[in-house]
């Protein structure tokens, strides 16, 4: 068996969705051929920590853990800051102070091309270890973030492997770049393009990343690209009763902060209630992970709050079996430019969970026409159009009715086996 070195930061006891993809790769990858040895880091920030999936990682798989330096405490301690690191980072620049400002400025001036570039260093050093005592025949990057991919470069340059660069979301000029003067973004461009052009295959979760590299830099030649979306595991799913719930609920797993707002989703139950369409002792709202103090201020104004139920972030098998015991699962989309293109791996999760979505998304974009090939829910951009389909599930719930009828055989295509055999391909074609 030909074996692959993976190089991610997200690696469990990481938590998160950044992790999941990883994970599932490496449990999979030795039924197609190939061996993963895991390179990661030793001690990282991670937004959230599920030791429970570190059960998950076969016990054959060696896995190298290396140093960093990261800025964070240094950037709590400018900011005050007590929310976890990604949603403060991330949370709406236009309602940031001063020292969040600073703290921003700094991070986009020195950190290129992201926080972990303090990772590189070590990594690079144990990676070449590993190529020469294990034998390694393959190089596998998955970013974010990027200082992964700037790793594979510096393996590839060294080894001459073959080098797959994967991209999860697109590098410049995304909604979670930070917002650099001239001379840190021509660099961070210049790092972007450089291993693009380098990679032997650029692996992407969803097509926008690919259009947004093509449109940065034509020319690079589009066969190099290759489109493995996001998946869910059908082992993570454990059977369940089906049965209708004492409450209509609605559950939202993952992060919510700045420009992932469920502010339509409120509006919409506001209306509902007002209307008498809806009760507050009949339905339910749970909220499951990293909540921002935006987020939660909103809720606590709203009437909605009576029904509303935050719980801080779960290990996945529970969040998972909450999903499973809910009836509709909530998919929030950054309110961005790029919320159109954006699939976020939630989404797929949800699709495992066998639950209706109501997704708050762009009609056009690609996660409606994810649902639409699915028959798995649909997606709403005004608070009336949510109101209206909220209000036309909640009398199917009542009737202990089907809320959507999805297609079966079109949700199975996603199943993360599928991902793991479709990179092993890659992975068999380079090494030829």
């Amino acid at each position: 068996m030909r074996r692959v070195l993976v190089v991610a930061y997200y690696f469990p006891p990481s938590g998160g969705p950044g992790v999941q993809r990883v994970l599932k790769m490496v449990r999979y990858l030795p039924q197609f051929g190939w061996e993963p040895v895991v390179l990661t880091v030793r001690d990282g920030t991670y937004p959230a920590r599920d030791e429970s999936l570190l059960a998950e990682v076969p016990p054959q798989v060696h896995i190298e853990r290396t140093p960093i330096v990261e800025p964070y405490a240094l950037y709590r301690r400018i900011t005050g800051t007590k929310q976890p690191i990604d949603i403060a980072v991330l949370t709406d620049r236009r309602t940031a102070g001063w020292k969040q400002r600073l703290a921003e400025w700094i991070r986009a001036t020195f950190f290129i091309p992201d926080a972990r570039i303090g990772w590189l260093p070590s990594a690079v050093r144990a990676g070449r270890s590993l190529i020469e005592r294990l034998g390694i025949s393959m190089l596998y990057t998955s970013s974010p973030p990027y200082t992964c991919a700037l790793i594979g470069r510096a393996l590839k340059r060294r080894s001459a492997l073959p080098w797959v660069m994967e991209l999860r979301d697109p590098w410049t000029e995304f909604l979670t770049t930070p917002k650099r003067w001239w001379l840190p973004a021509w660099i961070d461009r210049h790092l972007e393009h450089s291993c693009l052009d380098q990679a032997d295959r650029i692996v992407a979760a969803w097509d926008g990343i690919v259009h947004d590299a093509v449109r940065k830099y034509p020319a690079l030649p589009r066969e190099k690209f290759v489109v493995i979306p996001n998946g869910f595991d059908a082992a993570d799913y454990p059977p369940v009763h089906r049965s209708r719930t004492e409450k209509f609920t609605i559950t939202y797993t993952g992060s919510l902060y700045g420009l992932r707002n469920p502010s339509i989703l409120i509006a919409a139950l506001e209306q509902l209630l007002a209307r008498g369409t809806l009760s507050l002792d009949r339905i339910r709202l749970l909220l499951v992970g990293r909540i921002g103090e935006d987020v939660a201020s909103d809720i606590a104004r709203s009437p909605v709050h009576v029904c509303t139920e935050i719980i801080p972030y779960r290990p996945h098998a529970e969040s998972i079996r909450l999903l499973q015991s809910s009836d509709v699962a909530l998919l929030v989309i950054d309110r961005s430019t790029d919320s159109a293109a954006i699939v976020p791996g939630k989404v797929f999760e949800y699709l495992g969970a066998g639950k209706a979505i109501l997704a708050l998304a762009p009609h056009g974009s690609a996660v409606e026409d994810l649902l639409t090939e699915t028959g798995a829910g649909v997606v709403c951009q005004t608070v009336e159009e949510c109101s209206a389909v909220l209000a036309q599930w909640y009398q199917r719930w009542q009737r202990n009715e089907p809320i959507v009828t999805p297609n079966l055989d079109a949700i199975a295509r996603y199943e993360r086996r599928s991902a793991a055999r479709q990179l092993a391909a890659i992975f068999d074609a380079l090494a030829r």
